[in-house]
């Protein structure tokens, strides 16, 4: 029996996910929430929700929940803008500047044992082929354009 390509994409998904979010269980975030917390370390001006919302293909009430939580744990914390007092921009916090370089550690040990006995040509060849299948898809492979998955 063939197993369909898709079936295999949603697998490696589950497992990566599952992999990154026992991984950061001890610093108390899920992989959405890593994923976010980079997004807003790595931005030179402090990015308000609705960047999160178009650069991760999110709804606000998603974003909003991201937020919330990584707040109340003490990672970021939500101001007022200057200019635009409707709009509310997004600080990392200390707490949350130490987990950047555990967030990466994570992600590189977990892409590592994805292709643990993959040559490097063959490395390559599937960050390319991930790559063209995302945009045969129709996707941006550097935007999420999914399904939301309920955060927890």
């Amino acid at each position: 029996m063939r197993t369909h390509n898709g079936h295999l994409a949603r697998i490696l998904h589950a497992c990566t996910d599952q992999t990154m979010t026992a991984a950061l269980a001890e610093m108390d975030l899920t992989a959405a929430q890593s994923h976010i917390m980079c997004y807003i370390t790595h931005r030179k001006e402090p990015p308000c929700p609705r960047d999160i919302e178009e650069a991760f293909q999110l709804t606000h009430p998603t974003v909003s929940g991201i937020l919330s939580r990584l707040e109340q744990k003490g990672f970021i914390q939500m101001r007022p803008d200057a200019q635009d007092r409707r709009c509310k921009r997004i600080f990392v916090l200390e707490k949350g500047m130490e987990l950047d370089e555990m967030i990466h550690q994570v992600v590189r040990s977990m892409e590592e044992k994805m292709v643990q006995n993959f040559t490097e040509e063959e490395k390559v060849q599937f960050t390319d082929l991930l790559r063209r299948a995302i945009a045969n898809m129709g996707a941006d492979p550097c935007k999420r354009k999914h399904k939301e998955e309920p955060e927890k």
